[in-house]
C-alpha cells in the first residue's frame, strides 16, 4: 500500500521545484498540470513531466492532471501514462461516472505503453464542487483503482460562494459536511481519506491544529503545498507509543483467546471492532 501521509505538491512547469520537492521527505509528490499551471503554460508543463518521469527511482510520484472535459486532460495522461507514475490524481471529479472513463483510459494507456493493466493507481479529489459532494455515494462501486479519496475544501468552498474556514479555523456547516460524508464515503469503500491542505505555509500553529483534527477524525494523510508542511504532518498522522502499545495487547488479547469474540482489557470490553481498530493502528505504526 502506497505512504500517503503527506502528499507534497510540485508545480509542473517548474522542473526546480518538481526535483527538490523529489528530494524531500514527502510520503508522495504530486507533479501537478493543473492548478499551479496557466493556460498558456499547460503544453511546456506536461512537456516538463513527461520527461522527468522515466528517470525517477522515487516512489510514490504522483501526476495531477486536468479535470476530464477539459482540453488538456487526454493529452496530460497520454504524457504521463508512458512514465509509469504511481498515481494519477483526478481533481473535480464528480463520482463513479470520472472513474470508471479515467480507468478506461489508463487501460487503453498501460497496454499502448506495455505496462501492466491497472500499475497506475487513481487519486480523485471527490469533494470540490456541491454537485461531486452530492455522488459520493457512488465512488464506492468505482474504486478498483483508487488508493485513496481526497477532500477539497478550497473549490467547494467557492463553489458554495462562502470562506473555507471562520475565523477561529472551524468549517462552515456545508464543508463540514462533506469532509463528514467523504469519510463515511471512504470507509464504505474500504479506502484511506486524505485530507485538505492548509493554505498558511506562515501559520505552523494552524497546521498543527487541523491536523491533529484530521488524525482524530479518521484520516489517513494530508496533502501539503510547501516541504515545510512535510515534517509537522508526517508526526501527526504517526499513533503515539501509548496507542501501538494498546493496540499490541488487543491483538494479543484475541490471540490469546481464540474463538473469543470479547475479551476485557484494564477493565474495559474489547470486541471485534477494537481488533479491526488495533491493526490500522498498528499498520500505521509500521509504515
Amino acid at each position: 500500500m502506497m505512504l500517503l501521509r503527506s502528499p507534497l505538491f510540485a508545480p509542473g512547469d517548474s522542473e526546480r521545484k518538481a526535483v527538490k520537492a523529489l528530494a524531500s521527505a514527502a510520503d508522495a509528490v504530486i507533479l501537478d498540470l493543473e492548478d499551479s499551471v496557466a493556460p498558456g503554460a499547460k503544453d511546456a508543463a506536461r512537456a516538463t513531466v513527461a520527461a522527468l518521469l522515466p528517470g525517477l527511482a522515487r516512489p510514490g510520484v504522483v501526476v495531477r492532471v486536468n479535470p476530464r472535459g477539459t482540453p488538456w486532460y487526454l493529452a496530460d495522461l497520454a504524457a504521463a501514462v508512458p512514465g509509469r507514475p504511481a498515481a494519477v490524481m483526478l481533481p473535480k471529479c464528480t463520482g463513479a461516472a470520472d472513474l470508471l472513463v479515467l480507468d478506461h483510459h489508463l487501460e487503453a494507456l498501460e497496454a499502448a505503453a506495455g505496462l501492466p493493466v491497472g500499475a497506475i493507481g487513481v487519486l480523485p479529489i471527490v469533494t470540490e464542487t456541491a454537485a461531486a459532494v452530492l455522488a459520493l455515494g457512488t465512488c464506492p462501486q468505482a474504486a478498483g483503482r483508487v488508493l485513496a479519496f481526497c477532500f477539497g475544501a478550497e473549490d467547494l468552498s467557492a463553489d458554495l460562494g462562502i470562506d473555507p474556514r471562520r475565523p477561529d479555523g472551524s468549517y462552515p456547516p456545508p464543508v463540514a459536511q462533506a469532509r463528514a460524508a467523504l469519510l463515511v464515503m471512504a470507509a464504505a469503500a474500504g479506502r484511506p481519506a486524505i485530507d485538505t491542505p492548509w493554505p498558511d505555509p506562515r501559520d505552523p500553529a494552524g497546521l498543527a491544529r487541523e491536523t491533529a483534527e484530521a488524525a482524530a477524525d479518521g484520516f489517513a494523510g494530508k496533502l501539503c503545498i510547501h516541504p515545510d508542511q512535510i515534517a509537522p504532518v508526517n508526526a501527526a498522522f504517526l499513533p503515539s507509543p501509548e496507542r501501538i502499545a494498546w493496540a499490541r495487547r488487543v491483538i494479543a488479547g484475541f490471540a490469546a483467546n481464540p474463538g473469543a469474540g470479547v475479551f476485557a482489557l484494564d477493565g474495559k470490553m474489547i470486541d471485534r471492532p477494537h481488533l479491526r481498530l488495533a491493526e490500522r493502528i498498528l499498520a500505521a505504526g509500521e509504515a
